[in-house]
């Protein structure tokens, strides 16, 4: 195609237009060469299906915007099965092995901040990124409501003392954003605060990064669908209900200002040093393996997986008498 032909075919598309602002178009050739895309151990040839592209802005939705394709069809995925998903989790955990014995070894400092709206799936993302790994060297962060002292604190201070030493991993399930999430949107802090937070933050982050801390930041993205959906399995649910505050089910009445107040944040703390990736996770199943297929490709590693071991035989009992089973107490049998 030629570039007079493609620029009137996009000229066509922004005159068809009328629900959005149109952020992007891109216009996709069937002869365009395959791409490599090139993870840790493989290199895989992507060809792209020729179609048109628009991304328009979703003024009622997440501030993610969405997508449409010229074939809407194409733009579905077909649902991932279980086997499929843990045979790929399974893969990706080895992987998340591996990079925590070349960040042990390299003395590198990991910090991962996970924030999103309620029930985007931020947990469940986390606790499989950390299933197989060692707690003593990589562990979770998820602070409470910060107490009267806290308050009087520097607002980033009870956050220092959860960042790595050489050689760890510290996820935040949410962080120190809360102050431009729920306590900008529930009114729990001023405007003086909101702002302050705002010139700080990108400072305080480049501060981090230049200490030598790897800092990666995802944002899970739902829709108000697929979120009251999650909301009432856990009402129907009694070992999910834990899972559900008030401050949950005011976050449904307040879509809107959440979506500002995501926007705001984006716009003065998506910064080079430390970007904003964005997840979206409607299809809990893709979202998991798309966030860690990501992280591991932000740390470059290498095997050291230690080697396997010949298990030493049994020493002998060499007249050792074990004491009377009576003298000892145990749990009921019950199952």
């Amino acid at each position: 195609m030629s570039k007079k032909k493609k620029d009137q075919k996009v000229k066509e598309l922004k005159g068809k237009n009328r629900k959005g602002k149109v952020v992007k178009v891109e216009t996709l050739k069937a002869e365009d060469p395959p791409v490599e895309v090139q993870t840790n151990k493989k290199v895989e040839a992507v060809q792209e299906q020729p179609q048109v592209i628009e991304q328009v802005v979703d003024p009622g939705g997440d501030g993610r915007g969405e997508i449409k394709a010229a074939d809407q069809d194409s733009a579905k995925l077909k649902k991932l099965s279980t086997k499929e998903y843990e045979k790929e989790l399974r893969l990706l955990q080895i992987e998340m092995v591996k990079l925590q014995e070349w960040v042990k070894a390299k003395g590198f400092k990991v910090v991962i901040i996970f924030e999103g709206r309620d029930a985007a799936g931020k947990g469940g993302c986390i606790k499989r990124i950390t299933e197989c790994l060692n707690p003593r060297y990589t562990r979770v962060t998820a602070l409470p409501v910060p107490t009267e002292r806290e308050k009087t604190q520097w607002y980033f201070q009870r956050y220092i003392a959860h960042l790595p030493a050489a050689g760890e991993m510290v996820l935040f399930d949410r962080s120190w954003y809360n102050r431009a999430g729920v306590e900008r949107v529930m009114g729990f802090c001023a405007d003086e605060e909101y702002g302050e937070f705002l010139r700080s933050c990108p400072e305080f982050e480049r501060m981090l990064v230049r200490s030598g801390i790897i800092l990666i930041k995802y944002w899970f993205s739902v829709s108000d669908k697929e979120q009251e959906r999650r909301f009432q399995a856990r009402i129907d649910d009694p070992t999910k209900r834990w899972k559900l505050s008030p401050m949950d089910m005011a976050s449904r009445t307040r879509w809107v200002e959440y979506s500002k107040a995501k926007d705001e944040m984006f716009k003065y703390t998506d910064i080079k040093q430390a970007p904003w990736w964005v997840v979206t996770s409607d299809d809990k199943k893709r979202a998991r393996l798309n966030c860690i297929s990501h992280l591991l490709s932000m740390i470059p590693y290498q095997d050291l997986t230690p080697e396997s071991m010949t298990l030493p035989p049994r020493q002998a009992d060499e007249g050792y008498v074990r004491p009377p089973i009576s003298d000892q107490t145990f749990v009921p049998e019950v199952y």
